[in-house]
């Protein structure tokens, strides 16, 4: 008997932008996965709102070829499966570009087990913080790690 122990992940935009881009590859396979059930996915009123703004812009939807009722959809979808979590915090990660601090300081109060993203090197290069909660990965790393764990 299997046990299925569900994985809990943080998104950064990067990653939800090209899983709707392309319907092959590693960040739509996250994404499939996230639909389906088998992965959770941390949710904060910032990181929903950086999706939300990146999403909505008419250079994106163009890029994508989706409407905006499309996009609203997706962002709908993510309300509706995201695991809602408060990110109070006194401290900021400090990274080189701020605005990939929400994503970190969600993936520490949601308990993530990974924070998914396609530019690694903005969350390890020249950053003195060092996260021991999770992981920093590619969504490609992350599939290969979980199909080891899940047997795929």
């Amino acid at each position: 008997m299997r046990y299925h122990v569900l994985v809990t992940v943080t998104l950064d935009t990067n990653v939800l932008y090209q899983a709707l881009y392309s319907a092959s590859g590693a960040s739509h396979a996250v994404l499939w996965r996230i639909r389906s059930g088998e992965i959770r996915l941390a949710l904060s009123i910032p990181v929903f709102e950086e999706y939300q703004d990146v999403l909505h812009r008419q250079k994106t939807k163009r890029e994508l070829g989706l409407s905006s009722d499309d996009i609203q959809n997706v962002l709908d979808f993510i309300v509706l499966i995201g695991m809602e979590t408060s990110t109070s915090y006194l401290w900021r990660p400090n990274l080189k570009d701020e605005d990939d601090n929400i994503f970190v300081e969600l993936a520490v109060a949601s308990g993530s087990e990974y924070l998914i993203t396609r530019n690694t090197r903005d969350y390890t290069i020249g950053n003195e913080l060092r996260f021991d909660s999770f992981q920093v990965v590619t969504p490609n790393e992350f599939m290969i790690e979980w199909r080891k764990t899940h047997h795929e």
